[in-house]
């Protein structure tokens, strides 16, 4: 399902779909098929298998690939800060998630209370007389009861 509710068609390709096989991959990465296979072997990028155990990229693994190997040759940067970089950049991925779900739940809430005191005031009896404060004295008054003689 999708995020409205209704049933994804199961043919339908997104970024997610693992549909490139290496040698595919590699040439829409601009990478030798051996370099794809490290980057598994390192956990760089990690693309899914087929029935048969064979790779299977997905659009954003190309991008990913793209990447890691800007990051290399441009940067300079080593494989091992790659793969640290890259799980950051999942682990901060996750926690705008994680942060827009608690927002959306705040707003919930925040919508659930505010009809619960709209209800409360509703429920108020309208033939109910604003109080007043009346000034206090201190007179004592004594009462005496009669006495029938």
């Amino acid at each position: 399902m999708d995020g409205t509710g209704r049933r994804r068609n199961p043919y339908e390709l997104t970024d997610e779909s693992p549909v490139y096989v290496i040698s595919v991959a590699a040439q829409l990465s601009g990478l030798h098929p051996q370099t794809l296979r490290q980057y598994d072997r390192l956990g760089l990028v990690s693309p899914d298998r087929a029935a048969g155990r064979g790779r299977r990229y997905s659009a954003r693994d190309i991008e990913q690939l793209r990447q890691v190997q800007q990051l290399s040759q441009d940067e300079g940067i080593n494989l091992a800060g790659i793969k640290r970089i890259i799980e950051l950049e999942n682990q901060v991925a996750a926690l705008k998630a994680r942060v827009a779900e608690l927002q959306g739940a705040v707003e919930g809430a925040a919508v659930a209370r505010q009809q619960a005191e709209a209800a409360v005031h509703a429920s108020y009896r309208r033939d109910l007389v604003p109080y007043q404060d009346v000034q206090q004295t201190s007179a004592l008054v004594v009462w005496r009861p009669r006495r029938d003689q």
